[in-house]
């Protein structure tokens, strides 16, 4: 009999849990996706991080806790070492949130202004890299015709040398890395408060990754109005549209939520007509941006 990913995420979560002295008796999934969440009793949030990502997964929990010692609003981790390895997987162990929100652009430019401001932490942190497995999702993507794989490829090798000359733009610093509004969180009581929340792809790198996050919602998804982009630039002090460089992130960008959307539709059909819409756009198939691209997952 085949194991579904929730079978499979639960009984590593029983052998996680069980390494810490704690019971899944009442657990109940969260996402299960890349990376799975459960909540158990207590206010504990479990997350279960794909294979091979423990490194990610230590460095998550000592960006929460520099956060923290640096007033940055954000998730919290448990005062427990961790992360813990257990049955073959890496988990991290978090302060379940109150009733919270999704916040909004203007909450994450204020979060992303305060991170950007902070010195090096004093901790080994990595170095961005935007194409991070890009590449393997292109290659193994199903829902990709062969011509289309091919010219995504020669697109991502294209990006990778406008990368490399990239004009100079603002100070290196501590970036988010998926800056965008579902990783910013709003609890309204009894104060209303934003916290920045998964920090995965946090390192050291250029804050205008970060900044085009939001640009992309304006610029190629059309789901965010000019004003409200405006009012996101003014809280931040800074547009990444107006700098050199920003097509090429952006183009990295779209590139990246391209091949998710594919790795998606691999695992869920009705997805696959917004990945193929999706390499419409970028080829040049569906017109000039905002492209009305949908959410996927």
């Amino acid at each position: 009999m085949t194991t579904t990913h929730a079978e499979a995420s639960f009984a590593a979560l029983k052998e996680i849990t069980a390494a810490v002295g704690l019971t899944t008796a009442g657990a109940e999934p969260i996402r299960l996706a890349e990376n799975d969440l459960w909540r158990l009793p207590g206010e504990v949030v479990v997350r279960i991080a794909r294979v091979g990502q423990e490194a990610a997964a230590a460095r998550e929990v000592a960006v929460a806790r520099w956060l923290a010692e640096n007033d940055v609003p954000a998730v919290r981790p448990l005062p427990i070492e961790q992360p813990v390895h257990a049955g073959g997987r890496t988990a991290t162990f978090w302060e379940l949130l109150p009733q919270h929100r999704h916040g909004t652009e203007a909450d994450l430019a204020s979060l992303l202004r305060q991170l950007h401001d902070l010195p090096k932490p004093d901790f080994p942190i990595g170095k961005l890299d935007p194409f991070v497995r890009i590449a393997e999702r292109l290659k193994s993507a199903r829902s990709v015709g062969e011509t289309d794989r091919q010219w995504l490829l020669g697109r991502l090798a294209d990006l990778r040398g406008e990368w490399e000359m990239l004009p100079a733009g603002r100070r290196e610093c501590v970036i988010h890395g998926d800056a965008w509004r579902g990783n910013c969180a709003v609890i309204e009581a009894p104060h209303r408060i934003a916290l920045l929340m998964d920090f995965e792809r946090t390192s050291l790198g250029i804050p205008e990754w970060d900044l085009t996050s939001t640009a992309v919602a304006h610029d190629t998804f059309g789901s965010l109005p000019r004003d409200q982009y405006d009012r996101y630039c003014e809280l931040y002090g800074y547009d990444v549209m107006s700098w050199a460089g920003y097509a090429t992130l952006r183009g990295i960008r779209e590139l990246r939520l391209v091949t998710f959307a594919a790795q998606t539709a691999d695992q869920a059909p009705q997805v696959l007509n917004q990945a193929r819409y999706r390499i419409d756009c970028i080829r040049g198939r569906r017109g000039p941006r905002p492209w009305g691209w949908e959410a996927v997952g």
